[in-house]
C-alpha cells in the first residue's frame, strides 16, 4: 500500500519519519499536552508507539498521522483516524478522529484544518458511515474542536474509559461525540 499523504492549505498529513521522533516524544511526555492522560511516555515507549503507528498506517491505509507545516517542513504533532477498540469495553467502537500537538502550535487552527480534511477522506475515500471522538469530561479544548468540525455530543454513549487506571478516577469519565457521513441516506 502506498504511504499516506494528504494536503491542506498549510499542512501535509503523512506517515511518520525518523526525523519526527524527538517531537513525537515531546508531545507524549509533556505535562501540558498530556494533562488528560494518566501517564507520560518515556523515549523508549514513545519510539515504540511511533513505530506501531507507522506500521499500522502502512497496513491499514490510515491512522494517527504526522502533521507537517508546509511552510517550514516541521512536524507539529498528529491528527488522524484510527480504529477505536479497547481491551475491555467499547469493543470495535468505530473509527475515531484524534489529535495531539506540541503546545507552541495550539490555537492556530491546525487541528481543525487537518480534521476537516481527514473527515472528508474518511467519508469519501474510506466510505465510513460514522466517525467518532471522545475525551475526558474536562477537556474543553478538544470538545471545542469536535464541535467546530461538525461533531455532535451523544450523551447516551458517554463512558468510563476502561484503560484509565483507578488511581486516576477524574480521568475515567469520557464524553462521546459523533459525526455521520453526510453523503449517506439516513446520515
Amino acid at each position: 500500500m502506498p504511504d499516506f499523504h494528504l494536503e491542506t492549505e498549510r499542512l501535509i498529513i503523512r506517515n511518520w519519519t525518523e526525523e519526527d521522533r524527538e517531537l513525537f516524544h515531546l508531545i507524549n511526555s509533556d505535562e501540558k499536552v498530556m494533562e488528560f492522560f494518566p501517564f507520560r511516555r518515556t523515549r523508549e515507549a514513545s519510539d515504540k508507539m511511533m513505530n506501531d503507528l507507522k506500521t499500522g498506517i502502512q497496513r491499514e491505509g490510515y491512522g494517527f498521522t504526522a502533521l507537517e507545516l508546509k511552510k517550514t517542513g516541521e512536524c507539529i504533532g498528529f491528527c488522524g483516524l484510527a480504529n477505536a477498540h479497547f481491551e475491555d469495553g467499547l469493543e470495535d467502537a468505530g473509527v475515531e478522529i484524534g489529535w495531539r500537538l506540541a503546545p507552541q502550535f495550539w490555537g492556530k487552527g491546525y487541528v481543525t484544518e487537518a480534521s476537516l480534511k481527514l473527515l472528508d477522506f474518511g467519508f469519501n475515500t474510506l466510505g465510513l458511515d460514522e466517525i467518532i471522538s471522545f475525551a475526558v469530561k474536562d477537556n474543553q479544548n478538544s470538545f471545542a474542536v469536535m464541535e467546530r468540525i461538525g461533531m455532535k455530543r451523544v450523551p447516551s454513549r458517554d463512558f468510563y474509559h476502561p484503560l484509565v487506571p483507578n488511581t486516576h478516577p477524574h480521568l475515567k469519565p469520557h464524553l462521546f461525540y459523533s459525526l455521520q457521513n453526510p453523503n449517506k441516506k439516513g446520515g
